[in-house]
């Protein structure tokens, strides 16, 4: 009982009674927590939510944003050590996404939150610490930092013309190659396993067989990426 006192809870069903008032059924979660000074906690919740404005009106009458804030205040009623959030930004249009997501970076300041998700974006965007499950097991637990600062990073090259393939073929020997992917046009990717900027080299390789690139671009291997090879059969 005194772990299940210390966890808050919003599930992606998020189930609110929607003929209530928003005010009415804080005031009804309250009482059923049994919580001290039920009307000063539900006015700093309500504040720190952002749902100041709308305390008047019924749940029914919410945007799925301000319906997301109600049950993210509901499940911070009781001050729990730990608030885990299942899919919170499911459904949300861009601009309730940028304000539920700045909205749970102010709750974790004080509060440790376990962010379910699929969308890597989001984990990007929110968490510190990242842990990977792959049919029930941790393939990757990491802060998110150390994570990005492993990952493999890619040059983008774009030539004027069609590589031949024995051109392409000594492309890949090219020191700390993993892959080639063939792009729409005459556009290659290359992976690289380091930290090195790897572009002076793909540069010197183009040089040095006669060919011309229009463009070179860096960009280090995302999450999403990292979670499909981490996950994938």
């Amino acid at each position: 009982k005194e772990v299940k006192e210390s966890i808050g809870y919003l599930p992606e069903s998020n189930p609110l009674y929607p003929e209530m008032y928003v005010r009415e059924y804080l005031d009804f979660s309250a009482g059923v927590y049994q919580i001290k000074d039920a009307k000063n906690r539900i006015t700093q919740v309500i504040e720190e939510t952002g749902l100041t404005s709308h305390i008047g009106k019924k749940i029914s009458q919410l945007s799925k944003g301000y319906k997301q804030r109600v049950g993210l205040a509901n499940a911070l009623l009781h001050q729990p050590k730990v608030l885990i959030l299942d899919e919170p930004t499911t459904g949300l249009d861009p601009n309730q996404l940028v304000e539920i997501r700045q909205l749970i970076k102010k709750v974790g300041e004080h509060t440790t939150i376990l962010l379910s998700t699929h969308i890597m974006q989001e984990v990007e965007a929110m968490c510190d610490r990242v842990i990977i499950i792959n049919k029930g097991k941790i393939v990757a637990d990491d802060y998110l930092k150390n994570l990005k600062s492993d990952a493999a990073q890619v040059i983008e090259v774009e030539f004027d013309y069609k590589v031949e393939p024995e051109l392409l073929n000594r492309i890949t020997k090219v020191r700390e190659v993993t892959d080639l992917v063939k792009e729409p046009g005459f556009t290659y990717s290359l992976r690289f396993e380091t930290q090195e900027d790897m572009r002076s080299a793909v540069f010197d390789f183009a040089h040095d067989n006669e060919l011309k690139i229009l463009s070179l671009n860096k960009r280090n291997k995302n999450l999403e990426t990292m979670f499909q090879e981490l996950t994938g059969e």
